[in-house]
């Protein structure tokens, strides 16, 4: 009979090659740092950040340099009035140098330079709350994972302590059997029980090894087959979590929220900048130059100039077609974006209430699974003793037996849902950092 489970050490093990230890924060710290989506976020937030000065903005003067150089050669045929001849002149060389410094500086445009510099700032402000979103979605993203590797590895030693009960009945149940005490049924479906639970061991393997990928992907690890082992032995729960603090806090720093007022921050600079094109606007220009000319053929060889020169315009755009429908049309831009304010709040409120009332309805839930466990527990010791004692057939320790493991992952269920709605609360009232306290 020793045949019949000679590959139970080979199935029950479990080992795993490079694997390491980490706790979430570590887990998060590295994710965050090796993110490609980070990555890519943060190199727009910073190119927003460079466009974000009155120079980009047109505020400040441009200043060029500029030189040059021509030369032509001619050929004239001159006839004097006076007398009639010709004055002829061949290969005249004649050379202009210059060289100039200019600078141009729009003083006012109808204030159109202050709101592109203002918009230019919200621009950036919303590079900033889209690095805060991505960086929130990811620790949630993480977060989750890091808790169903924790979730896995759990339900991974409950069936293994399941088959270690199926191992060790399969053991009395064969002994008994070479005593002539249980019948070949029995010992057949003992041996059934066993494999069935050693099969759903290899199974929640798969699902253990498909968490470790999601994970290293999330990452950005290279090696995909890489283990992790989370320090958590258990899914750690936050207490004290407070319906009204979570609704101030949504409707104070929820990225989406921030990034909705934004949009219509940058609708109203956007009409002002189309308003600015009424007013008239002023430039004003000053150069220094150097010229100097070379002459082939004259009285004067050379001659040089040089000086200073400046200028201002002042004008205004008197008819344009399309500025009163441009100028609608950025109205009715404010009307849409705060359309979309009010549109989101009351789109959050309703996922915070549902999120709220499953994670209540999910702590009720807790407290019945833990007493059903604790019942489960007590079940399976007495059947146990009095299977033992031959008090009690295999069908009913098998029964016994899958209680306990129902209970045991009904319990590890409802700890992960809590988990879930926690992330979730978190994120939507934008305290989702707390995980990297």
């Amino acid at each position: 009979m020793k045949k019949l489970y000679i590959i139970i050490p080979a199935i029950l093990c479990s080992t795993f090659a490079a694997a390491q230890t980490m706790t979430l924060k570590e887990c998060l710290e590295k994710g965050v740092n090796n993110s490609y989506q980070i990555r890519l976020v943060k190199i727009s937030e910073e190119k927003a950040a460079n466009n974000d000065s009155w120079s980009y903005a047109g505020g400040m003067p441009s200043v060029n340099i500029s030189g040059g150089y021509s030369g032509s050669v001619s050929n004239s045929d001159v006839t004097l009035a006076s007398d009639g001849s010709t004055v002829s002149n061949r290969d005249v060389f004649d050379q202009t140098l210059n060289a100039s410094v200019r600078a141009d500086w729009t003083l006012f445009e109808g204030f159109s330079i202050q709101a592109t510099r203002n918009l230019l700032e919200e621009m950036h402000r919303q590079g900033t709350i889209r690095t805060r979103t991505a960086l929130e979605d990811y620790i949630a993203s993480l977060t989750s994972e890091y808790y169903n590797l924790v979730r896995q590895t759990i339900r991974l030693k409950n069936l293994e302590y399941a088959a270690a009960l199926s191992k060790e009945r399969l053991r009395i149940v064969s002994s008994r059997y070479d005593m002539g005490g249980d019948s070949r049924l029995d010992l057949k479906q003992a041996q059934v029980y066993f494999n069935a639970d050693s099969a759903r061991i290899l199974k929640q393997r798969e699902a253990l090894a498909s968490a470790n990928i999601r994970i290293n992907r999330l990452m950005s690890n290279q090696d995909l087959t890489l283990v992790h082992h989370a320090a958590d032995t258990a899914i750690n729960l936050i207490e004290g979590l407070d319906y009204q603090t979570l609704y101030d806090d949504m409707m104070t720093t929820n990225a989406s929220l921030l990034q909705a007022e934004s949009n219509r921050s940058v609708a109203i600079q956007d009409r002002k900048t189309v308003q600015s094109r009424n007013y008239p606007y002023l430039r004003v220009n000053a150069a220094y130059g150097l010229t100097h000319s070379i002459y082939g053929n004259s009285v004067n060889s050379d001659r040089t100039n040089w000086g200073p020169s400046f200028g201002a315009t002042l004008g205004m755009n008197l008819v344009n077609g399309r500025q009163r429908t441009q100028e609608r049309n950025a109205l009715l831009d404010i009307m849409s974006a705060e359309t979309t304010v009010e549109q989101l709040e009351l789109h959050l409120r309703a996922n915070l209430d549902d999120f709220w009332q499953a994670y209540r309805n999910n702590l009720l839930l807790l407290e019945l699974q833990k007493q059903n466990l604790k019942t489960a527990q007590e079940t399976m010791e007495i059947a146990q003793e009095r299977y033992m004692l031959g008090n009690l057939s295999g069908i009913e320790m098998r029964e016994a037996q899958k209680s306990l493991l129902d209970a045991e992952e009904s319990l590890l269920q409802v700890e992960y849902d809590i988990k879930i709605c926690e992330i979730s609360l978190l994120q939507i009232s934008g305290r989702i950092l707390k995980y990297m306290e």
